[in-house]
Formats: C-alpha cells, structure tokens, sequence
C-alpha cells in the first residue's frame, strides 16, 4: 500500500528555518562590553630571561663528562662548572689552572681540552675552568608582543598628527639613561672572571698542589695576566700564553701588561699566523725592554690539516716548558720569633 506524504511537513520545516539561522547567528557573535565600558589592551606576558651561551655549554659538559671530572666551584654570588682531573702519578708536579678564551667551554677541543686530559699523564693535576660569557653580555628578556585593541587602533596619519614632541624626548632620555654603561658592563665582567680564577686557585690548593700554573688561550690568557697583575699571589709564580689575544673593549695592551710581571713566563704562539707573529713580537720587544728575568717565547707551526698533529706539538712544549723552566712557589713566610724567646 502507498503512503501519502503530508503536505504540512515542508510547511513546518520552512516556519522553523528563521528561527534557527537566528541560534547560529547568535552563537557565532562575538561578546561585546556592555556600552560604556572599555576593555583593557592585554598586558605583555614576560617570559623567563635568556641564560648565558657558557651556561649551557656547562650543562652540556656535565651530562657529557664523567661526574668524577666535575667540580661545582663557588666564586661570589654565581657557581660554575670546572673540569678537574688528578695527575697520574704518586708524587705530583703541582696543578695547572686552564683558563679558555672567549666563546669555549672548559672542555674546549682546541688546547683547552686536550690539555687538561694529556697534562695529568705528565705528573700534573688539571683544572679547567668555565668563565662568562665574554664582556658580560647582559640577560635578555622575552617579552610577548601585544596586540593593540580595535579600539585604540590608529592609522599612521592619526598617530604623527597626536604624537608629542616632548613625550617622545622624555622617552628617549629615560631609554638613554636605563641603557647600561658599557665601561660598567666591562668591569663587572672582570670582576667575575677574575673571582672564578681565584676560586680555582684556592681548590688547587685543597688538593695539597704545592705549584699553581696559569695556563691561558686566546683571550684567556689575558685574564691570567691580569689577575696575576692585580692580585699577585705569592703562591702562583709562573703563567703559560697560547695564542694570547687581547678581549676587544679591555685594557691595557698585551705588550704592556705581560712583561711587567716578573714571573717564569712561557709564551707560545703559532708563526704561521701573520697577526699572531707580530703580537707575539711586540711583546718579545716590550719584555726585553722590562729585562723581563724569565720571559720565553716559543714559536710553533699551525697544522690545520692534522689538529691530532697540532695539539700533540703544544702539549709536547707545554710539557717541556714545565720540566725546564718552572719557577717555584715562594714558602710561606716564617712566623716571627719574639725577642727573648727560644728558637725552634
């Protein structure tokens, strides 16, 4: 049997269909603030500051590295990763303190880190240290950029026709003034640097290491020097250079600064290098002027091609400078016997 449709259904659907376009209309609108009130532009959302290049490249180190090699070392406010490993014999030499130039890590692979691992199988411990990052970079912040409301939205014209002169001086003497001074950005990066080098030369003595050597590269040397020059501790009495470099922004030069210290001093660089050769001359000049007592230069060829080669040269000289050249560490100055007094 044949069932008739009801001609009534189209008409009900057709009735209900304004009804619904009018649900969906009002679903998909969006809420507006009641009239008179006005929304607040969102507030800039501030994320966590950028850490330092060479506090990474320490966390890198310590899931790389042996947690025997690691030593947290406390300099100031700040800890810092350093690279310890004990020299290889009964007897040992005394220790030597590496310090990498801008832009390594303490396990460095150009000298830094071949150093500090070969240097232990010649009777001396190893220290390598990591230092900031260079000129003290401040820490910047991430900030979300805003997105302005409709209503405060302005055309270019409308802008520079409201824009007040003197607001816009305001702004930028207030930018100026808030800027950091980069001679106080400078300063406070010495001062870090050179509190690290003194922490590692107080542990180098916790491990009993009678003879302390500061061991520089690139711009690391100069940071030995100059806390060698500022600090001058009775008990590190020799200094090793290797491929010195002068931080760009510091003073005073390398040629003034190194031979006016009067300690056994090793400087090796690479002649193949033209810049290198004449640094290492200015300073070969300045230290005979000084009639430095015990400044030596050694010059080495630069193997790009087999750093094995390379690495194994330096380490060779380094040991040979050492056997040879050392200077000893003064003794601690006797304690005064009181007039009257027995002698021991």
């Amino acid at each position: 049997m044949l069932r008739t449709r009801s001609p009534l259904l189209p008409l009900l659907c057709l009735s209900l269909l304004p009804y619904t376009l009018t649900l969906h209309a009002e679903e998909r609108a969006p809420t507006s603030a009641p009239s008179g009130e006005q929304t607040e532009p969102p507030t800039a959302v501030e994320r966590p500051p950028l850490g330092e290049r060479s506090q990474a490249e320490a966390q890198a180190l310590t899931r790389q590295l042996p947690a025997s090699e690691q030593q947290q070392l406390q300099a100031g406010d700040e800890t810092f990763l350093a690279l310890w490993q004990p020299a290889n014999v009964g007897k040992p030499s005394g220790a030597v303190i590496l310090l990498p130039g801008d832009s390594e890590s303490a396990d460095w692979p150009q000298t830094v880190g071949p150093l500090r691992s070969k240097l232990p199988d010649a009777g001396w411990h190893s220290l390598s240290l990591s230092l900031p990052d260079p000129e003290g970079d401040p820490l910047l912040t991430r900030a979300a950029p805003s997105s302005p409301t409709p209503d405060s939205a302005e055309t270019p014209a409308d802008a520079s026709a409201t824009a007040d002169p003197a607001s816009d001086d305001s702004a930028s003497e207030a930018a100026a003034s808030a800027a950091p001074n980069p001679a106080s950005l400078r300063q406070a990066h010495a001062e870090r640097v050179l509190a690290r080098i003194a922490a590692g030369i107080a542990f180098a003595q916790q491990q009993q290491a009678q003879t302390v050597v500061l061991l520089g590269h690139g711009s690391g040397a100069y940071w030995a020097a100059r806390y060698l020059a500022e600090r001058q501790p009775a008990n590190v009495q020799n200094l090793l250079l290797v491929a010195a470099e002068l931080p760009e922004g510091f003073s005073p030069a390398l040629e003034e600064l190194i031979p006016n210290l009067k300690l056994a001093t090793g400087d090796f660089y690479y002649k193949d290098q033209a810049n290198d050769r004449t640094a290492a001359l200015k300073r070969l000049q300045a230290g005979k002027r000084q009639q430095h007592p015990a400044y030596i230069q050694v010059a080495m060829k630069a193997l790009p091609g087999n750093r094995a080669a390379e690495q194994e040269q330096l380490y060779r000289r380094i040991r040979g400078w050492l056997s040879l050249h050392l200077q000893a560490s003064a003794p601690p100055a006797a304690t005064a016997t009181p007039a009257g007094a027995p002698g021991g």
